[in-house]
């Protein structure tokens, strides 16, 4: 589809947008400081151009506690300590409830032990995992995050659903707060580029992200949507996939995400996936500025290499993050009319008034 033909999107500012899915969320019955600590990190992914992990994960939210998916009023309780070792029972909560508390726990045992490692059972989506990483890299720790998601990947050389999306992030600390950010599904691509995607218009999508019902490789998108996701670099994806699913469920003691549930979570069960958090305190290894000139002097060496044929630099990771959220800051956040429309069906369920917004082409 041409730019021209593409239905027109809205663009808000940060502030209204927060304020818009907190007033939504008490409204569907959210305590008001849960439903802050929901609309935050949508909004910081939104900001930072992870759009499938932003504001269009509102209606999906609000879904599941209508249908008693989810527990909205629980934090969650500790369930075992052990060292810098922690087991959490998520209770079904908000997963933007119950991982601020694990990342609490973990910044607490790192910095009493070195190394920290929470796990967390019984839990829900918790939105973009680089998050919670930056959540404990600000404390001057190295920041480990992982998660196990529902099953929309086969295993390499399969052609049924086995693994999810299972994402890995590590936020390294820095000075000014915006350090080395790597976040990364095991696919190549998150479900949520396949619905944008469709929400444009368009027909094809690139080579490698998802596979048809035979598992074969396919760039059209009606099939792929038919079809499942692909795990990123072939048997490697799949590899890590189970890494995180070992790290996450397996060892939480809560289900092996793989075997609650069958292609698309069948509603009105709770979702049951798992956590890991994990935080190391740099200071144990060196002071803590000798680390921060250590890693920018390093990728400084990185970004110096000559650009490859059709680009003009070189970025690492969080680089074309910070630059979403730094434009977006100033000029809003864009939603496309596939996102806005839910959102606008949403506010007149509940009763709230939709945010400020301008119409863009």
């Amino acid at each position: 589809m041409k730019p021209e033909e593409r239905p027109p999107a809205v663009v808000v500012q940060a502030g209204d947008l927060r304020q818009f899915i907190r007033d939504v969320l008490v409204a569907a019955g959210v305590p008001p400081d849960k439903a802050q600590l929901v609309a935050d990190p949508l909004v910081a992914s939104s900001l930072r151009g992870v759009d499938s992990h932003g504001v269009q994960l509102l209606p999906h939210y609000l879904g599941q506690i209508e249908r008693g998916e989810v527990n909205p009023l629980t934090e969650g309780r500790v369930l075992s300590e052990n060292g810098a070792c922690l087991v959490y029972d998520a209770e079904h909560g908000l997963g933007q409830v119950t991982a601020p508390v694990c990342c609490r726990h973990a910044v607490r045992l790192a910095l009493q032990y070195g190394l920290s490692m929470v796990v967390a059972r019984e839990a829900n989506h918790f939105g973009a995992a680089a998050y919670w990483g930056q959540a404990i890299s600000r404390e001057g720790l190295i920041g480990i995050v992982m998660c196990d998601a529902s099953m929309q990947v086969p295993p390499w050389q399969g052609r049924e659903a086995r693994l999810g999306t299972n994402p890995i992030c590590v936020s390294v600390p820095h000075p000014e707060g915006e350090g080395w950010l790597l976040d990364m599904a095991t696919t190549t691509a998150a479900y949520g580029k396949l619905e944008q995607a469709l929400l444009r218009g368009e027909k094809t999508i690139p080579y490698g992200w998802a596979v048809d019902r035979e598992g074969v490789p396919t760039t059209d998108l009606e099939e792929a949507l038919k079809g499942l996701l692909m795990p990123l670099g072939g048997y490697k994806g799949t590899g890590l996939a189970m890494m995180v699913e070992i790290l996450t469920g397996v060892l939480a003691g809560g289900p092996v995400y793989g075997t609650q549930v069958t292609g698309v979570r069948h509603r009105g069960r709770p979702m049951r996936c798992n956590h890991t958090f994990m935080a190391i305190d740099v200071r144990r290894f060196l002071p803590l500025e000798q680390f921060y000139q250590r890693m920018e002097a390093w990728i400084r060496d990185v970004k110096s290499a000559a650009p490859a044929k059709g680009y003009h630099e070189v970025l690492v990771a969080g680089d074309p993050e910070r630059r979403f959220e730094e434009r977006r800051r100033r000029e809003g956040i864009p939603i496309v009319a596939g996102h806005w429309e839910p959102l606008v069906r949403l506010a007149r369920r509940y009763g709230v008034p939709l945010p400020p917004s301008r119409t863009v082409a």
